[in-house]
């Protein structure tokens, strides 16, 4: 039912987009990915299973370690109204990250421009993680899974040749990958059963490698928590 409601959605979507070509222009085609460019860090291969823990990434249950520039969100509590621009540039700020801690009091930070920034007691009260809490936002969204940008999975990455055992939980999860990314028809039925290409099955057998990405700000970044698998292709 979870599986008939979303779809119902995505089509009424696609319905009031295709019914409104004033607002959304006209759509002749849609390729199998926007081809927007991004720049993310690959953190993820193919046949690897990767679980994130209070923001540390494991593959196959061993830490993956982040990298020097990794930055996560921090509540920062001033003791004056502003920091003196030189200690800004200093420390390696970008200005606009600045301009929205004075807004909402919330920066990104290096784990070295945190440690840094704690050093200027004399500007400074307090620094504390920012804590990611679930939205309907992250991949998969049409499955509850409970997971946070921080707290994630564990989920497996498609691998060439690889099979999996299709269920209604994880089918969320692969069902991007099985219809767009690889181009099957897959439907649910009402009594449970999974159609690929109008055969009931259980299982799937991946076509292409798949890869998991995260921009090294974690916490402003729209990456594979938020649109799932990226295909070699």
């Amino acid at each position: 039912q979870q599986h008939q409601y979303y779809q119902m959605v995505y089509n009424l979507g696609k319905k009031a987009i295709m019914a409104t070509p004033n607002a959304y222009g006209k759509i002749d085609t849609r390729p199998v990915d926007r081809r927007e460019n991004y720049v993310k860090r690959c953190v993820g291969l193919p046949g690897q299973t990767l679980q994130i823990k209070n923001r540390v990434i494991y593959l196959d249950g061993k830490i993956n370690p982040d990298a020097e520039n990794v930055q996560y969100k921090y509540n920062v509590e001033l003791k004056t109204s502003y920091l003196p621009e030189d200690i800004c540039y200093e420390l390696g700020l970008n200005m606009s990250d600045v301009k929205e801690m004075y807004q909402y009091g919330t920066i990104p930070l290096t784990k070295a421009a945190k440690a840094a920034l704690e050093k200027q007691t004399a500007y400074i009260s307090s620094i504390t993680p920012v804590e990611e809490r679930e939205t309907g936002m992250l991949y998969p969204q049409n499955g509850y899974t409970g997971w946070t940008s921080d707290n994630y999975g564990p989920i497996w990455i498609p691998k060439k040749g690889e099979k999996i055992m299709l269920t209604m939980e994880n089918l969320p999860i692969y069902e991007r990958p099985i219809r767009v990314y690889e181009g099957n028809t897959l439907e649910v039925t009402q009594n449970g059963k999974i159609l690929i290409n109008g055969k009931e099955t259980t299982e799937y057998t991946f076509k292409m490698d798949y890869y998991w990405m995260q921009g090294d700000n974690r916490h402003c970044s729209a990456d594979s928590r938020y649109w799932g698998f990226v295909p070699e292709d």
